[in-house]
């Protein structure tokens, strides 16, 4: 079996942003938090069920050049934690595009032991507050496949509407499903 080449050079550190949430803490993903288990996440059919990561083998490498992919951007990539023991449990990914005042948003809840905690969704709203409450963001995205209950509820629950569909777009375990796009809006100035 041929190896991967080595990452010619180290990613920039990471950049952005420190989030507190009620539960979680958000902080800049970097080179430190390309781990075993992080990589075991992106290999777990599990974790990876609703995402086209299951379609990915995903190593080391692989996870060094997708960091090394948001440096010089506007996008953002954060290491989701544990407030209580600083234990990483996921991922969270905006890619902003500050021309049109958006950001589209993604999770990663890894760490399946965790699931149903509620960790999601408060790492979900502590983000999407945060980026809605940046000088010129006026609209937050995200899709998910009409069968992720569970990203559906998180993109509800954070105050997010349905704002259109792709019929039959991808498939899941040989099936059809649709995607499902939510949009969350800034509030108009003086209106908090």
């Amino acid at each position: 079996m041929l190896a991967e080449p080595p990452v010619q050079h180290a990613p920039a550190p990471a950049a952005g942003p420190e989030l507190f949430g009620q539960t979680t803490w958000l902080r800049p993903f970097g080179p430190q938090d390309i781990t075993e288990a992080y990589i075991d996440w992106l290999n777990d059919p599990q974790a990876t069920r609703f995402s086209n990561q299951r379609f990915v083998r995903h190593t080391r490498a692989s996870c060094e050049r997708y960091l090394a992919g948001f440096a010089g951007s506007a996008n953002l990539f954060f290491s989701m934690r544990l407030q209580g023991d600083g234990r990483a449990i996921g991922t969270m990914t905006a890619y902003r595009a500050p021309q049109h005042g958006t950001a589209d948003v993604g999770i990663l809840v890894g760490d399946t032991s965790v699931w149903g905690q509620g960790h999601g969704q408060d790492a979900w709203d502590t983000l999407v507050g945060w980026l809605l409450a940046q000088p010129g963001m006026r609209k937050v995205t995200a899709g998910t496949l009409a069968c992720n209950h569970g990203m559906r509820r998180i993109a509800e629950r954070s105050g997010m509407q349905l704002e259109g569909v792709r019929r039959a777009q991808e498939m899941v375990d040989g099936e059809p499903h649709d995607i499902l796009y939510y949009a969350r809006f800034a509030p108009a100035p003086g209106h908090a």
